[in-house]
């Protein structure tokens, strides 16, 4: 069975929330939920040229109707996305909700006696979700939880009479399990509080058992094999050893778990765990790269599953009779996720997101291996076929590999104009355990074509998807030397003809806003201006704001800053001590509501550079998080990006 809300399942803290800081040298403006701080007026040019690429949207799909006839899934006609219904390829998209905040995911109940689905939804970007039920007979919803908490990651059981999540209501800190009976939903039964963070992933065929994993880290987790009966636990493949645990899967029969680890390897491997002998089979040694998502149809016939290939998603058919397995043809470079089956077990769907195609939600037929297109979402009016795909580059750092430079990943998106040498932006993923993959953005779209930029997306060492050696190479005092790797890749571009070595600029959010401060006070003098969202000025305040239990799963990437040592290090490293070497303009973009990167953050960065006499716009949102999730907040967002691109890139 699918689990879903898994895309909340990442690790998110809470906070309380830390006063606006006044700069009285510098106007506060606020527009609506907008503070704007040095940030000139848009002009209408701007505007005008930008809504195009700002009028696109996409579409995920969130679950099949046990019917098969029809899937619930999720995309924006206004503000936010909301949940709609679609009856089949190409058909109308009918919209259930209308909230002001957007859906974090959805599930429909798979016994069609019960004609609902669970959904989540927090306020103002908060990540406090919510778990509400909504019934199609009345067009009613239901909250489910206690409205103050942290909730998710809810699985409805195969028979769809209970559904399990997480919740922090116990004491806000750790994540338990408790199951709910659809008979009476507001009630729950707590079965699993052993402290630490906990995900439930997939019920056994018997309804009796849950998968259920601890996660410590991207390097460190644990499954476990939850008897709902009783509260026993028992753990799969204990081992003296730190092993990097995926996705996990009951086999239809009950006698073995689809499991992805990186026991022995390098990547995350598909295998089969043999639940009576306790033993592995590894499926897929034939694939040197990790395997990202696994799907099983509702027969057991086919798992499908995804490998991230360099950065580049392919989809494969297992059949599991067999345990052989193909590649999925057919496919264009850029994103595979979302895999659902057709209850009948013949069908997938899926959504395919391109560097020139937004996500859309297509379905194979897994006989014929033809695609049905169910969704087609606007572009604007845009020409997508002018679009540039990026090229995938390997560039020398500072360290060696058995005695050669080592390569480092990069996504390089080039202009078509003959406007050479282009001005460039280095643009940082976060995480920092994240990774660039190539994906259909129309904001990178408008700086190449229509600002002629040239884009450089950079997985640096501490991305995932090149093996666990690599995800560890930044960890705690190694931290600068990702830093490095942004260093390396400026002498790179200084060595392209076609590329402006005075007109560099650098971009990132969250972590990758702190490699943005960071690389712009290690190479101020290379570095035209730098773009930071949400991201991290010191590594000691983060820390110490973010919510409790975030705290132990962020310790083992950055440093422990209760030791004096690591914490000394920590306020040497951070941005907001090294202000004084940045003398570039900034913009600065942060969410009120963040639960992840406190607002302190960027206020305390903000204050300062002005006070070493730099320039800074900031903007602030107060309904947002981590991140703008509100269209009219994202269009002024990229509006002022453009004009700060303009002024400190473009005409530099």
């Amino acid at each position: 069975m699918k689990t879903h809300n898994l895309k909340h399942y990442v690790i998110i803290s809470l906070l309380v929330l830390i006063p606006i800081i006044s700069f009285s040298q510098v106007e506060r403006i606020e527009k609506g939920n907008l503070v704007i701080e040095g940030i000139p007026e848009i002009p209408e040019r701007i505007v005008n040229k930008m809504m195009q690429y700002q009028n696109t949207r996409s579409a995920y799909i969130e679950d099949w109707f046990p019917s098969g006839d029809k899937m619930l899934i999720s995309t924006r006609f206004a503000e936010t996305s909301q949940l709609h219904v679609i009856e089949q390829a190409g058909g109308a998209r009918k919209q259930i909700t209308f909230f002001k905040e957007p859906i974090g995911g959805a599930s429909v109940c798979p016994n069609p006696e019960n004609n609902g689905f669970l959904f989540t939804k927090d306020i103002g970007g908060n990540e406090y979700y919510q778990v509400f039920y909504y019934d199609f007979d009345s067009g009613n919803h239901t909250m489910l939880t206690d409205g103050s908490s942290r909730n998710g990651g809810f699985s409805w059981s195969n028979k769809g009479d209970k559904f399990v999540y997480y919740s922090t209501k116990r004491n806000e800190r750790d994540w338990d399990l408790y199951i709910n009976d659809i008979s009476n939903p507001k009630e729950s039964k707590l079965i699993l509080d052993e402290g630490g963070f906990w995900i439930p992933i997939d019920w056994s065929p018997c309804d009796k058992y849950l998968l259920v994993i601890k996660y410590i880290s991207a390097n460190e987790s644990y499954y476990y094999i939850l008897n709902t009966d009783n509260g026993e636990l028992e753990q799969i493949n204990p081992k003296d050893e730190k092993i990097a645990y995926g996705g996990a899967l009951w086999s239809n029969d009950g006698k073995g778990i689809y499991i992805v680890n990186n026991e022995g390897s390098q990547f995350l491997q598909l295998k089969y765990y043999n639940v009576k002998k306790k033993n592995f089979k590894i499926l897929s040694k034939d694939i040197s790269w990790p395997i990202i998502q696994l799907e099983l149809s509702t027969d057991g016939n086919n798992l499908a599953f995804v490998s991230n290939e360099d950065g580049l998603n392919k989809l494969y058919i297992l059949k599991t009779k067999t345990n052989k397995y193909a590649k999925v043809s057919n496919i264009p470079i850029g994103k595979v996720y979302g895999l659902d089956f057709h209850p009948s077990g013949n069908e997938l769907a899926l959504v395919i997101n391109t560097p020139k195609t937004p996500g859309d939600i297509y379905v194979v037929d897994l006989k014929t291996n033809n695609f049905k297109r169910w969704t087609y979402s606007e572009v604007g009016g845009l020409q997508t076929e002018s679009f540039v795909d990026p090229e995938l580059i390997h560039f020398d750092t500072f360290d060696e590999v058995d005695g050669k430079p080592r390569k480092i990943p990069a996504f390089y998106f080039k202009p078509k104009n003959d406007n050479k040498p282009y001005p460039v932006i280095i643009y940082i993923h976060g995480g920092p355990e994240g990774q660039y993959a190539p994906y259909f953005s129309s904001t990178f779209q408008y700086l190449i074509n229509e600002l002629g930029i040239a884009v450089l997306a950079p997985n640096v060492r501490g991305s995932s998807g090149y093996g666990k050696d690599y995800l560890l190479l930044d960890n705690g005092y190694k931290r600068e030397d990702s830093v490095k790797d942004i260093g390396q890749l400026i002498d790179w571009i200084y060595e392209q003809p076609e590329l402006d070595k005075d007109r560099i600029s650098v971009w990132g959010g969250s972590y990758g806003g702190y490699m943005v401060l960071s690389s712009m006070t290690h190479y101020n003098d290379k570095l035209a201006c730098g773009i930071d969202n949400v991201g991290i000025s010191n590594f000691v305040t983060f820390l110490e704001n973010t919510k409790e239990y975030r705290r132990d799963l962020r310790r083992p990437e950055y440093g422990d800053e209760r030791i004096p040592e690591m914490r000394e290090f920590l306020e040497k490293i951070s941005p907001n001590n090294n202000v004084k070497k940045i003398s570039k303009p900034m913009l600065i973009v942060q969410g009120l509501n963040d639960p992840r990167v406190p607002v302190g953050e960027s206020e305390q960065i903000v204050s300062a550079i002005r006070e070493n006499g730099g320039d800074v716009w900031y903007l602030l949102a107060k309904d947002e998080g981590h991140g703008f999730r509100k269209k009219s907040n994202r269009d002024y967002y990229t509006n002022s990006m453009m004009l700060f691109l303009e002024k400190n890139l473009i005409s530099k």
